[in-house]
């Protein structure tokens, strides 16, 4: 199954995270298939970004977002 979800970058205690298509089976950071946008916890402004033409040919074929990317879908409008 592909899943879209935040894999996790940055240093200790200051967190980054790239939203990709990924395999489920494969690790949270490891092999991915796409990068499709950032999230970004710790700043107030531009938080996230979201290629939402790729997310949207993602999900026509099946992808299935985490609960945390179809809450940042959500504010960009994608869902």
């Amino acid at each position: 199954m592909v899943k879209i979800r935040l894999a996790r970058g940055g240093a200790k205690k200051r967190p980054y995270y790239r939203i990709v298509v990924a395999d489920s089976h494969k690790k949270r950071d490891g092999r991915f298939i796409e990068r499709i946008g950032f999230y970004n916890p710790m700043v107030q402004e531009n938080r996230f970004g979201i290629d939402s033409e790729r997310a949207k040919h993602w999900l026509s074929v099946g992808a299935q977002p985490t609960d945390r990317v179809r809450k940042l879908m959500e504010k960009a409008e994608i869902l």
